[in-house]
């Protein structure tokens, strides 16, 4: 038995650009308190401030990559410590799951009225967020090390293996490959991508029955295991922040990257000229011979919370939507993200995920076991990755500790 709940409307947000229709937004007021959790990108930080200008706001944000880690924590008191989560595909289906975030559908019939419908992220019928941005991990190089070695782009990570063998071998770079294989969530995100990428399914069809311990499991795994050989022997710590500071730094020619992560990756700040000025964004990579992308297709947007006061839910509302409205747009933040907001033209920095979209990648699955699958990825994997068990045993680890999860949580039983 499988208990499933539907939801609905992650692809239409992610394929559809610059289609809101928000007013103006030259003024903003409204009474009442707006508290912002979410993760630290740059696209992330300039909406926060832009809600917080609102006249009558009450505003503070906690903008950390630890965000989903306390998100559901800090909505679950009464009243919520946080009147806002900034959330993904992903990390929505706990916040509904655990019913700390309210239906949007009244707030949008008071203060929403110039919302575009491909923005409203529905669930049973009900709009749960408002989405502002598509965001996908795609391929990141450095030209001048290309061409140094004598290589072109690659478009596989059977090429990659082969560049950075080559940039090894001429001595250019040691560790030329970056990833953010950190334990946990990144590491189980970077599995998610690959296993997509062998055309593998998580799930049997219509159930919550884990199946992963195949033989597309075992390519994304040795495949992973291949590529960390030429990156830092630390990688198992590296998230993106400590992932991005080694490419800053000159250290990395060739990595898997969030598109949300590229404006700080070209900008002039924390690198050297020739590092920044040879930073280029391209289509995520495949694997095998499935064809399909070795990525997920992701939108970010904002909730509210259930446990806080009318007035403080309409005060967020109204903020919120300020803080995606057309008047964020400008010459710094454009390029901060592929913005589902009216009057985004794309910049050089979202090549990638304009590319993974134009590809075909597929969506991060909106569903709501695939959390658990994920977790128990994060906490299983590392084993294989520091050559401490077979791929085959990894992968048994990890069906058996989300089985164990999804019979406690209901979605199957013993």
């Amino acid at each position: 038995m499988t208990k499933m709940t539907k939801l609905m409307g992650a692809t239409a947000v992610a394929l559809t650009m610059g289609s809101a229709a928000f007013a103006d937004g030259h003024g903003c007021a409204a009474e009442g308190r707006l508290s912002i959790i979410g993760n630290e990108f740059p696209a992330i930080q300039s909406i926060a401030a832009l809600a917080q200008s609102c006249d009558g706001i009450e505003g503070e944000a906690n903008l950390t990559a630890d965000h989903q880690t306390l998100n559901l924590a800090g909505m679950s008191g009464d009243p919520a410590e946080y009147t806002t989560a900034v959330v993904a595909n992903s990390s929505i289906v706990a916040l509904i799951n655990e019913d700390v975030i309210r239906p949007l559908d009244d707030l949008i019939a008071a203060h929403g009225s110039a919302l575009s419908p491909s923005q409203l992220i529905t669930v049973d019928g009900k709009v749960m967020a408002v989405a502002f941005m598509a965001n996908a991990q795609t391929l990141m190089y450095r030209e001048d090390v290309l061409a140094e070695a004598g290589l072109e782009i690659p478009t596989s990570y059977e090429d990659m293996l082969v560049a950075a063998e080559a940039i090894r071998a001429a001595g250019i770079m040691e560790n030329p490959l970056g990833g953010a294989y950190a334990a946990g969530w990144n590491l189980a995100q970077e599995f998610n991508n690959m296993y997509l990428g062998t055309g593998g399914a998580f799930f049997e069809p219509g159930t919550a029955q884990v199946s992963i311990n195949n033989a597309q499991g075992v390519e994304a795994l040795e495949m992973m295991k291949a590529l960390s050989a030429y990156m830092n022997p630390d990688f198992l710590t590296h998230d993106s922040n400590a992932t991005s500071a080694e490419w800053e730094a000159g250290n990395v020619a060739l990595m898997n990257m969030w598109g949300s992560r590229s404006q700080v990756l070209m900008d002039a700040e924390g690198s050297e000229p020739q590092v920044y000025e040879n930073t280029r964004i391209t289509a995520p990579l495949t694997v095998g011979d499935s064809g399909v992308p070795a990525t997920t297709l992701w939108w970010d947007g904002w909730t509210v919370a259930k446990n806080i006061s009318d007035e403080d839910a309409a005060a967020t509302f109204i903020a919120m939507a300020h803080g995606v409205s057309p008047t964020l747009l400008n010459e710094e933040t454009m390029n901060q993200a592929v913005w589902l907001i009216d009057g985004f033209e794309p910049q050089a920095a979202n090549e990638g995920v304009l590319a993974a979209v134009a590809a075909g990648s597929k969506p991060y699955p909106m569903i709501p076991f695939q959390g658990l699958l994920h977790t128990a990825l994060g906490n299983e994997l590392s084993d294989f990755m520091q050559g401490n068990e077979s791929a085959e045993q990894a992968l048994a680890d990890v069906e058996a500790a989300y089985t164990a999860a999804a019979i406690e949580s209901g979605f199957l039983t013993e």
